[in-house]
């Protein structure tokens, strides 16, 4: 499609130099874990001591660290280390009581290889700080930028394991529990104890999926239409009474009636007959 085009089409004013991400290379996985150790806290691992089983209940992702560094001898391609950090809820059985929930600490670390192009350019930005000089800030190497998307993994199983049974191929490893980021700390209620402070473990399966993508900022020249104006008035909530605002909200109905699933529905958007 030609400028002209593009101009008589949509009503083009002009052309605009914007400053964005552009998206390099990227690459999704679909991964089985298993045999991923689970670092209990202190409360949790004294009713792990005493359990007879245990199940998953959630697992969820805390935290992702990223590392990007060059890829020797294959210009323009990067390694990404990945680590990640996620909350496991266990079911854990006593007796003939009623489960006890109780939380844990897991790590998975990957490695993948993307593209991320060539650039040798230093980026110096400007944020105001009052009376400081921040060492992060003042200079950036042309590096490009990992973004990772992940969603809570799925939990598939779970199993104890006595301190002398070696079945897990992750049974060996150990945790430095004082390397742990603050920011993952505090996500749990208790403290994380380490390998050596546990008596029976926990390993679990789960199903991870992600994203993961490399990206530079660039600058690109795309055609100007507008500017973004809202043609939507704000309507504050206590303009009305509760009555009246709860008449706007439209009724859930797929909270009632679920989607059915797209294949049940034919090149043509139409209902399959039955």
């Amino acid at each position: 499609m030609t400028d002209e085009t593009i101009t008589s089409s949509f009503g083009c004013k002009d052309k605009v130099c914007i400053q964005t991400d552009q998206v390099y290379d990227s690459c999704r996985s679909k991964e089985c874990i298993e045999c991923l150790r689970v670092y209990m806290t202190e409360t949790g691992q004294e009713i792990i001591d005493r359990a007879l089983d245990v199940k998953c209940k959630k697992s969820e992702i805390i935290w992702v660290f990223s590392d990007v560094e060059r890829l020797p001898f294959n210009s323009g391609y990067y390694t990404v280390d990945l680590n990640f950090f996620f909350k496991i809820t266990l079911e854990v059985f006593t007796g003939i009581n009623r489960p006890v929930t109780v939380e844990g600490l897991a790590t998975f670390e990957k490695k993948v290889v993307l593209f991320g192009s060539e650039g040798s350019a230093k980026i110096f930005t400007s944020k105001f700080k009052e009376d400081a000089f921040d060492a992060q800030l003042w200079q950036k190497t042309n590096m490009p930028k990992a973004v990772v998307e992940v969603v809570d993994p799925i939990c598939l199983g779970a199993k104890l394991s006595d301190i002398n049974d070696h079945c897990c191929r992750y049974a060996d490893e150990d945790l430095d529990v004082c390397n742990i980021p603050d920011c993952i700390r505090r996500v749990f209620d208790d403290r994380i104890i380490g390998c050596r402070e546990q008596g029976r473990r926990v390993f679990v399966t789960i199903g991870l999926f992600s994203i993961v993508r490399l990206e530079r900022n660039v600058q690109l020249l795309i055609p100007a239409y507008d500017f973004c104006i809202p043609d939507k008035e704000c309507v504050a909530s206590t303009e009305d009474d509760p009555c009246n605002l709860f008449e706007k909200i439209s009724f859930p109905v797929d909270e009632f009636f679920p989607p059915q699933s797209p294949e049940c529905f034919d090149q043509c958007d139409n209902p399959c007959s039955e």
